[in-house]
């Protein structure tokens, strides 16, 4: 199951890895589709089952290029389904920003323990401020799930380690070296142990961070439910259940 069709929700597993806070932990909100916001109607696909190309737009329904007659009350929920999946999509964008902006406090924040030198805390701040707008210029583009295919949130996470695991190494080495020669054996040990452990002591105290995050996303859960109840009852042309999102209690 793909994580629930609002796309900008899934920018958060660039920013925390596996452990990402999203719609479908946080809401139990999940698709088997994919989700396209055109500027006339929302595109639902999935390789399979059938049906796989579902198209709502102004209360009609099209499912596998056939379209599904429907009664009066069902167009309308139809039509109030796609007016609130597209009023939720700045607030979930609003949602994903903010997730991008918490992770840089995060880095800054933990990585400030460390003693770096000015030059080095420089070039960190310079990195992180341009994958967080990299990144948050991606939430505000994206108009489909499709740009968040595969392993896209985990190519990121990987840059963002890229960029700043080996600059914060090579000022703990040095801060060991200068400890060795000033004859602090201890000190020199202490932080060349440091270095070594930072990678993976880091980002479970980043994730942790994350949590802050939750709250936000818990707002948006009742209007996920309201989705998924929207849809209730509504068949698609071969007489299975739409079904375009599920959310759990």
């Amino acid at each position: 199951m793909r994580p629930m069709a609002c796309v900008w929700m899934l920018a958060l597993g660039a920013t925390t890895g596996a452990q990402a806070q999203d719609l479908a932990s946080v809401c139990q909100a999940s698709s088997s589709y994919d989700v396209t916001l055109q500027s006339q109607s929302l595109l639902f696909d999935r390789p399979q089952p059938a049906p796989f190309r579902v198209v709502l737009r102004d209360g009609s329904l099209q499912t596998d290029g056939q379209a599904v007659t429907l009664r009066p009350d069902e167009q309308d929920r139809l039509s109030l389904f796609e007016r609130q999946l597209r009023a939720l999509e700045p607030r979930a964008k609003a949602v994903a920003r903010n997730g991008v902006d918490l992770l840089a406090k995060a880095v800054r924040d933990e990585t400030a323990q460390l003693s770096l030198s000015g030059e080095t805390q420089a070039e960190l701040d310079r990195r992180l401020a341009a994958r967080a707008q990299e990144l948050k210029q991606r939430i505000t583009t994206s108009e489909s799930t499709h740009d968040w295919q595969g392993d896209m949130a985990d190519r990121y996470a990987n840059q963002i380690a890229s960029d700043i695991m080996p600059l914060l190494a090579s000022d703990l080495g040095q801060q060991a070296v200068n400890a060795a020669v000033s004859g602090d054996l201890q000190a020199a040990a202490s932080l060349r142990d440091r270095a070594t452990d930072l990678a993976t002591e880091l980002r479970p105290r980043l994730e942790q961070r994350m949590q802050a995050l939750r709250p936000q996303l818990q707002a948006l859960c009742p209007d996920i439910q309201r989705l998924a109840e929207l849809q209730q009852g509504i068949r698609a042309s071969n007489g299975q259940p739409l079904n375009l999102i599920h959310a759990g209690q």
